[in-house]
């Protein structure tokens, strides 16, 4: 072509200079121009032509494969075949040029099947199974030694020498590539580990206070595991760190159906007392006592303030619909200390969610501190300024006259 144009312009009275230069820069115009033309032709026949059928079609997975650019970047493909069969018109560097087509169409490829990987790692996230077991790092994994292939071909295009031969080397380099792919190596092992233990999924609530996490996993990676936490903010934790570290997963708790509430208060001693004829009567009229105290007066045993308030707590806490009465649920007592005689309240609330769990446990204190009295029960609490201020008053009435 370079010829035909340059006898074109020596015949029309140009030098021999001249044109050769206007021939090879028409040459150079009419190939690059042709390798835009092309683009274009194919962008507007993958993207929006065969695009507008996929958005069309009822199948999400062809949807999926657009929007990760498949056909934008297979379009690449037409003006690199365009640029290595024109490299005959110049003779000269034919070969480079060649080399740098190929070159690019390595990498063209290389991105492709990156965005097919990345479709595939979506669509297989749709479904359930994805969340048990992730395929993410696999992907990595994968596109590492994809472009680790790429490399090696590229390079032995440029140097004209065989992928073989460029692998033969690659020991001298295996202390170098061990370090420089550490952790990826580590991540991967580490994956595989995770998955096959079942150890973390995608949605488990996991706390590791080393790396201040406490939240949702919302992705696994090769390298890393994100965790929204409940403050909306993100740790990474490195995918190594869940094998070799301990953690915490509320997994099991979810998938139980029930979330533990286990809270203390603290009896005063001083109140504990055994209930009078006058103190039964009154505390038979509550709702849930008049079984034990007939049960304690059948066996002619003493009835205490406190265990009648234990009976009549755990009573209650088996007809309050917020907990799960198939799970354990007690009131338990604990040996007496400083702060007073510790009642352990110990039941599942019948959801996990932390808005239902909140507010069944508040209901069961509230109606604890509410009813409390009716057994003349004190709940032990350090003293305030006020309650000094009031016993002063009380050794101290209005109207008294102070000692010398």
């Amino acid at each position: 072509m370079v010829n035909a144009i340059r006898q074109f312009l020596l015949n029309n009275g140009f030098s021999k200079n001249l044109a050769s230069a206007l021939a090879n820069m028409t040459t150079v115009s009419m190939v690059v121009l042709l390798c835009i033309a092309s683009w274009i032709l194919a962008r507007i026949i993958l993207t929006r032509i065969i695009g507008v059928y996929v958005k069309r079609s009822r199948s999400k997975w062809d949807d999926i494969i657009l929007e990760r650019r498949f056909f934008s970047r297979a379009a690449h493909l037409a003006p690199a075949v365009v640029l290595y069969f024109s490299a005959s018109a110049f003779p000269a560097v034919q070969a480079w040029i060649q080399k740098l087509a190929q070159t690019y169409i390595i990498i063209v490829t290389t991105l492709i099947i990156f965005s097919l990987l990345d479709g595939f790692d979506e669509i297989y996230s749709t479904f359930e199974i994805s969340k048990e077991k992730p395929i993410k790092g696999i992907i990595q994994v994968l596109k590492i030694i994809i472009s680790i292939i790429a490399a090696i071909i590229t390079i032995s295009l440029l140097v004209d020498k065989s992928p073989w031969v460029l692998l033969s080397g690659i020991g001298v380099f295996s202390a170098v590539l061990m370090l420089v792919f550490q952790n990826s190596i580590l991540g991967f092992v580490a994956g595989i580990q995770l998955s096959s233990n079942d150890m973390v999924r995608v949605g488990d609530w996991i706390e590791m206070p080393r790396y201040d996490a406490d939240g949702e996993i919302i992705e696994i990676t090769l390298h890393t595991v994100k965790v929204q936490n409940w403050d909306k903010s993100i740790t990474m934790i490195p995918s190594h760190a869940l094998i070799s570290e301990s953690f915490k997963n509320w997994r099991g708790m979810r998938e139980s159906g029930g979330r533990r509430i286990k809270e203390t208060i603290y009896i005063d001693v001083n109140s504990i007392k055994t209930c009078t004829d006058e103190m039964l009567q009154r505390l038979e009229k509550l709702h849930y006592l008049s079984g034990y105290i007939n049960s304690r007066r059948g066996n002619n045993e003493p009835i205490t303030n406190i265990g009648a308030f234990r009976a009549y707590v755990e009573e209650y806490m088996q007809n309050l619909p917020g907990l799960n009465k198939g799970m354990t649920m007690m009131v338990r007592q604990h040996a007496p200390a400083e702060h007073g005689l510790p009642i352990e309240i110990y039941c599942f609330s019948a959801g996990t969610r932390l808005a239902d769990y909140e507010a069944v446990k508040t209901q069961i204190f509230d109606h604890i501190m509410a009813i409390i009295h009716q057994f003349d029960l004190r709940i032990y609490q350090r003293l305030s300024g006020l309650d000094l201020a009031a016993t002063a008053a009380a050794y101290n009435p209005p109207g008294r006259k102070q000692s010398d």
